[in-house]
């Protein structure tokens, strides 16, 4: 493709260009001249593009693992300023083992080629390469913003540019994390201890059925489960691709946009992001947390927190995200690396690790013991999945720890004095004193796990009426909830909500388990169990009504076959055995359950099924509704005293998130994401010969409203 074909496209731009050097030559004293270039110069830059650049900036400039150098992303970041700066840093980076070593009129050279790729048009008067004369051109507004005046004097129709919210955002401090404003959302379950409701109530049981679509926004394509944040009028939002977006909440504009370069590493979901102080946190595919500024997407800091060597970032995700408290960013990661998973705590400001903590049971310590011989190097697994919940007055915070696929090793305890194989911390609770990085306690729900059925979900932490005490309240994907003493670890009680069959008893003093081992795999059986390992309960969380002491669950029915794989083959535990997705033997074609329940008398309040899966999170609002997202791309309300449904929408993909709700100028607004490809989106299809989804990933951003009043 020659250089002049392309250019010639890009009218308006050429327009503004134009204009620009003739509103410069009618000024009296410019303080910028407009930049210039020959056809000639940006061919020969062309030339060196493709031997220097294009192997990380891609063939035509688009982007592969650096970011692109043509289309809205590169504008906004360059045009309307000098020159100069794009020269600068195009030298002193470029190419990445070797830079400066080209001779400026090769940057030069390059530099003319990317502002043409970018519609800058070309004429007779070469670009320099002396500084002061490039810091005195000045790129034009490709995309005026608002209408108003151009740089270079061009004034263009439009409407007054609206005031952008992040000129106005507040600092987030601990005391707003630990009672946030009514309409805000400023962490993964909008409060530290992950209740997932919300207190606003203009949208109540009598409109919610006139809730409409207010505006979407469409997200890079891909799986998503990013819960989207909320602060004072801004909407910050997580893709798929390690994309990080601000929007204004009432217009869906862009504020700023930052993407992760380089993004060589395979791509992974996120389940959230954090707020603190002027920064957002955000994790990346390749083990990184960034703090970026909350006002402008810039990182301030980014840390890479694999481990080390053997162990390599590879070996390593975070899906989960982090929980900031006490000026600690908390975050564990998920994999199968030697050694096992970890989380790691970061100084707020500097993102220099403060502490880490490995959850799988080191020799020496407490539990070192109970791997059942196993080596530490070849002890793998127990990945964080989400992000924790966090106590002030007890300054403790709380993750739930999950299994290991490498179960062969486990499956049949040796016959050792004093080993065991529980396998520590798998399946466990953990709570971490943020200061230190210290483990004040744990509990272990279900000692080695042969079923991919972790105990990895959120923690709820509440204060139930006529208890001083604060209860830690979670579950595995069994859907058995269990209640602890927060401050001690002290066992409460256990709630089997009746969807499992591993587990035939809990002992009513311990939590002690009893199972039945009849329905381990591996003796070259095929075993069914209850339920699937995309579980019953998952990593899609609950929402807690503290006033009606009421926990909203979403539930799926369904069960597994474990299949022997053949002589040779990979099975997806090391038993040797692969899941199979069945429905549950009493089954009537209902998958898919919202559940309440009162945690004060721990009965069932209702249950409304259906027969398309869950595969959203839950949330409760202080109007009496409880959202919810199923695999047949609805979304739904209900009444949270009847289970009754109120309102349902369907939408262009599958919601694999959970809803969120924030207020903006007196008005309630619900949001959500969708973008199908997430773990229970891709489990439970098959139940559903009907479904007819679409095949390919749409991913947006839905923000709902009453009708204008």
């Amino acid at each position: 493709m020659r250089f002049g074909h392309a250019t010639r496209r890009a009218s308006l731009p050429g327009i503004l260009a134009v204009a620009s050097f003739a509103a410069a030559a009618q000024t009296a004293a410019p303080v910028h001249v407009a930049p210039s270039f020959t056809v000639a110069q940006a061919e020969r830059g062309q030339r060196a593009y493709v031997q220097h650049c294009a192997s990380c900036h891609g063939d035509v400039a688009g982007g592969r693992s650096a970011p692109p150098l043509r289309g809205v992303e590169f504008r906004d970041r360059w045009f309307g300023q000098p020159v100069e700066p794009l020269f600068r840093v195009t030298k002193t980076t470029m190419p990445p083992a070797a830079s400066g070593t080209l001779g400026d009129d090769v940057y030069t050279d390059i530099v003319a080629y990317v502002l043409g790729q970018n519609g800058v048009i070309p004429g007779p008067v070469p670009l320099p390469s002396d500084p002061s004369a490039l810091a005195s051109m000045q790129l034009p507004w490709l995309l005026p913003r608002g209408g108003g005046e151009v740089p270079g004097g061009v004034t263009l129709p439009g409407l007054a540019a609206r005031s952008s919210p992040l000129t106005r955002i507040t600092p987030v401090t601990d005391a707003m994390l630990a009672n946030p404003a009514g309409g805000d959302w400023l962490t993964w379950r909008r409060t530290w201890d992950s209740h997932g409701f919300s207190p606003l109530n203009q949208i109540t049981k009598t409109n919610v059925n006139a809730l409409q679509v207010k505006w979407i926004w469409s997200l890079p394509n891909g799986p998503n489960e990013a819960t989207p944040l909320f602060h004072e009028g801004v909407l910050f939002v997580q893709s798929y691709g390690d994309k990080v977006q601000a929007l204004d909440a009432v217009t869906g504009d862009l504020l700023w946009q930052y993407s992760r370069y380089p993004n060589t590493a395979e791509k992974s979901v996120k389940r959230n992001m954090a707020l603190y102080a002027d920064k957002l946190y955000v994790a990346t595919s390749d083990t990184h947390v960034v703090a970026l500024s909350v006002t402008t997407g810039k990182p301030i800091w980014d840390r890479q927190v694999a481990l080390p060597a053997p162990s390599s970032a590879k070996d390593f995700v975070i899906t989960g995200g982090p929980l900031v408290a006490r000026g600690k960013v908390m975050v564990g990661t998920t994999g199968s690396g030697p050694g096992g998973n970890f989380i790691v705590g970061l100084d707020a400001a500097t993102g220099a690790e403060a502490w880490r903590v490995y959850t799988i049971a080191q020799p020496g310590q407490p539990g070192g013991d109970s791997w059942n011989g196993v080596p530490p190097d070849r002890r793998s697994g127990a990945s964080v999945w989400v992000a924790g919940s966090y106590d002030p007055t007890l300054n403790l915070a709380f993750f739930g720890i999950g299994q290991t696929y490498d179960t062969a090793p486990l499956r049949d305890r040796v016959n050792t004095p004093g080993v065991t194989n529980d396998a520590l911390y798998t399946d466990s609770t953990v709570a971490i004193n943020p200061d230190t990085g210290k483990m004040t306690w744990h509990f272990q729900h279900l000692p080695n796990d042969q079923w991919d059925l972790d105990w990895a979900l959120e923690q709820l932490l509440v204060k139930l009426p006529g208890s001083q005490k604060t209860l830690l309240a979670t579950s595995g994907k069994q859907a058995i909830y269990e209640a602890f003493e927060a401050d001690t670890g002290r066992y409460l009680f256990s709630m089997d909500l009746g969807l499992q069959d591993v587990v035939t008893a809990i002992d009513a003093k311990t939590g002690a388990k009893t199972v039945d081992r009849s329905r381990t795999p591996g003796d070259g059986k095929t075993v069914t169990v209850c339920p699937h390992s995309a579980g019953a309960k998952s990593w899609t969380p609950e929402s807690y009504n503290a006033a009606t002491s009421t926990l909203f669950v979403p539930l799926n029915e369904s069960c597994m076959d474990l299949v022997p794989v053949p002589a040779g083959g990979r099975g997806m535990l090391s038993t040797g055995v692969r899941w199979m997705l069945r429905p549950r033997p009493e089954s009537d074609g209902k998958y898919g359950r919202l559940q309440a329940i009162d945690l004060q008398t721990r009965k069932v309040v209702w249950a409304t099924r259906q027969r398309a899966p869950l595969t959203s999170g839950v949330l409760a609002t202080a109007g009496g509704i409880v959202f919810v997202g199923s695999l047949d791309r609805m979304f739904a309300a209900f009444d949270d005293a009847t289970g009754r449904e109120l309102w349902r929408i369907r939408l262009n993909d599958v919601p694999n998130t959970a809803p969120v709700s924030f207020q903006v100028g007196g008005e309630q607004y619900i949001a959500l994401s969708v973008g199908s490809g997430g773990g229970l989106a891709t489990s439970f299809p098959m139940l559903l010969p009907e479904l007819k989804n679409p095949r390919d990933i749409s991913a947006a951003l839905y923000v709902f409203a009453l009708p204008d009043r």
